[in-house]
């Protein structure tokens, strides 16, 4: 579930604002010196620490956190900062209090798929339906593989339907779920980073048919157990010993707290721990898949989890096997991100200096504050111990600005829900890039800590530099088009394609704008105008089926505001509430889908023949105009709903 909050806040901003534009930085006056690395220990680790997260939290109304960091086999320092249960004003304990992970978990499922790779049992490269009890639906250009699934190349399209609960007696067995809830799958295995909690669930799934345990009874056995990690568990709800610890989840700390959060998807995110457990995990995999006296892995093993990438678009951060490349000033580091709806957290290992550095925060905080935070410290902590200086390269402008020019557009991203109405978000909120003064671009996906919009200057062909961030943003380019493109966050898992022109922001989300408000307000003024003309005892002068035309063509305006409104309205529910994206809601989709067959296509008709009977009768210019205006505002609303799947009657989402 790494991101998954955060696409779900992408959605929420393009539905409810404007993006606004900042002016880019200056170009900097060449490269700037490394700063000294500060001695990574306890003392100034804490020291520096305990000026980040106190202020961190309180500016961003976040209730508590936990940070664990190491080095060189050993903990440097695990510390809780703020409350696990505001309320009680219960302080964060670093050795007890238990955290939900989120997508960090997958690295869990990774090891223990890796345990079975290592032992023979598993084939990276084997068709998965080997090892399950059902086939996954076939298509013409080849099977999955474990190495897709642990790479994110399966090809899935995005599904958050039921991904997490808050009622833990909806919760369904691992099998039941994997069965009913495969997604389509939208590319072709091993061509495109589209990163798919299902994937992620379908392994612990073969973990468990493959090991004859179930998935929490051998994490248990084969990861906890061997680690010492008393304070970990993949169970929900959690077990009795357990449940006490758990730290409490917030929207925001000044307001009430929220309920345990189940995810369905078990695998993918349904790990609990506390931060200390969670340092004992990182030693392991720095340490060769060993801690103390406990291994997980063999040394080769780990390896070769850590060491076989995915290259996508060179030079952007590449997959690895369950992990992902988030290389900072020159330094290998391998990371993973996880988030409910109210826990946000990442671990990241930086492979060649033995350091792991891990966050967990239990409140999504104001405006999100929990992501900028993760980021700020992760970002900060490799400027102050791994300093390098700013890359100083430059493309000359007219290059610059012919290749911004180039890439500006708008693009689909990989990871997209493409075949349900949840693929609306991409007309609502697409990726853009756009270009800045002196040929810089900017992504309207990417912002900096600050908020504020993030700009790139070409340090290469084609590879942009941000130098707040220190991020990389790069294209690839064939026959003279931009093919794809990523950026160093997000390259491992998720790229970019342009969109298609028939379905291309660029004219469908204005044309479709101005349809809705078309449509809108004939239906708002019916009303008025009937009542004005009643005050007034003035009649429209109109019979038979110029009369007949006027009136469907209200009654279609109303139909097609309506539908659209009910589609809007679930849409914003089910991205500030992933609770309501549950069976439950299925009837409610299929009248949807109805209403919308007879909205979008009846409405379309009556539209279109009370434009030509206007035509034919003797009604002014005016009323011609608008009953045109209308025709083409329901043909154009009626393309929208049928390449966004509004009249699909399709459940899985």
């Amino acid at each position: 579930m790494a991101t998954v909050h955060r696409l779900i806040g992408w959605g929420l901003a393009a539905l409810c604002t404007a993006a606004g534009a900042a002016q880019p930085a200056a170009a900097p006056a060449g490269p700037a010196a490394a700063a000294v690395a500060h001695t990574l220990d306890r003392a100034d680790v804490e020291s520096w620490l305990d000026g980040f997260m106190p202020y961190a939290l309180e500016r961003g109304d976040s209730a508590g956190a936990v940070v664990a960091v190491v080095k060189d086999g050993a903990v440097v320092l695990v510390k809780g900062y703020g409350y696990a249960n505001v309320e009680a004003r219960a302080p964060v304990d670093p050795d007890r209090t238990l955290f939900r992970p989120g997508s960090t978990s997958k690295l869990f499922t990774w090891t223990a798929v890796m345990q079975l790779v290592e032992q023979g049992k598993l084939n990276l490269d084997h068709d998965v339906n080997e090892y399950l009890g059902f086939k996954l639906p076939a298509r013409s250009d080849g099977p999955i593989t474990l190495r897709h699934i642990m790479t994110h190349t399966a090809g899935f399209e995005e599904q958050i339907k039921e991904l997490i609960i808050s009622d833990p007696q909806r919760l369904v067995p691992l099998k039941a779920y994997v069965e009913r809830a495969t997604p389509t799958r939208i590319f072709k295995a091993g061509t495109t980073p589209a990163y798919s909690n299902y994937a992620t669930a379908l392994a612990g799934y073969i973990v468990e048919r493959v090991s004859g345990q179930s998935f929490d009874d051998y994490l248990d056995a084969h990861i906890f157990k061997p680690l010492g990690m008393a304070h970990a568990t993949f169970r929900q709800p959690l077990p009795a010993a357990l449940a006490s610890d758990m730290s409490q989840g917030y929207e925001m700390a000044s307001l009430p707290a929220k309920p345990f959060e189940t995810v369905v998807a078990a695998p993918a995110g349904s790990l609990s721990a506390s931060g200390a457990d969670m340092a004992r995990f990182m030693i392991a995999h720095l340490e060769g898949g060993a801690y103390g006296d406990g291994r997980i892995l063999s040394a080769e093993t780990a390896k070769l989890m850590h060491e076989t990438p995915l290259t996508m678009i060179p030079p952007l951060n590449r997959m690895m096997l369950g992990f992902y490349e988030q290389n900072y000033n020159g330094h290998r580091v391998i990371s993973h991100g996880g988030d409910t709806e109210f826990f946000h957290s990442y671990l990241h290992l930086f492979l060649d200096d033995h350091v792991g550095l891990f966050v967990s925060v239990n409140s999504a905080g104001r405006e999100g504050a929990a992501h900028a935070i993760r980021e700020a410290l992760f970002e900060k902590f490799a400027q102050r111990y791994f300093p390098a200086p700013v890359p100083s390269g430059i493309v000359d402008p007219a290059t610059a600005a012919a290749h911004a020019k180039l890439l500006a557009g708008y693009y689909d991203d990989s990871r997209r829900a493409d075949r349900s109405f949840l693929s609306l978000l991409g007309l609502i909120g697409p990726v853009q890039v756009t270009i800045g003064k002196d040929g810089q671009i900017s992504m309207s996906m990417l912002k900096g800590l600050n908020q504020a919009t993030r700009y790139y200057r070409e340090v290469e062909p084609f590879v942009w530099f941000d130098q707040a961030s220190r991020w990389r943003l790069a294209a690839r380019v064939e026959e003279g088009h931009v093919a794809r493109f990523s950026a160093d966050e997000v390259s491992p898992f998720m790229v970019f394609e342009p969109v298609p022109w028939w379905r291309s922001p660029a004219w469908l989300q204005p044309a479709a704008a101005a349809s809705l408000v078309a449509c809108l307000l004939t239906a708002l003024l019916w009303p008025v105008a009937a009542i004005v003309r009643r005050r007034y005892r003035v009649t429209l002068g109109l019979s038979g089926r110029v009369a007949r035309g006027r009136l469907l063509s209200r009654v279609a305006a109303v139909a097609i505001s309506a539908v659209t409104v009910g589609w809007a309205t679930i849409i914003i529910v089910g991205l500030q509430n992933l609770d309501f994206l549950s069976p439950r809601i299925d009837p409610l989709l299929m009248l949807m889908y109805v209403l919308s067959v007879v909205a979008y296509a009846g409405g379309a008709a009556v539209m279109v023949w009370a434009a030509y009977v206007a035509w034919g009768g003797a009604r002014p210019w005016t009323a011609r105009l608008w009953t045109t205006v209308l025709a083409l505002a329901a043909l154009t609303l009626l393309w929208t709903g049928w390449i966004h799947h509004l009249m699909s009657f399709q459940t899985n989402y």
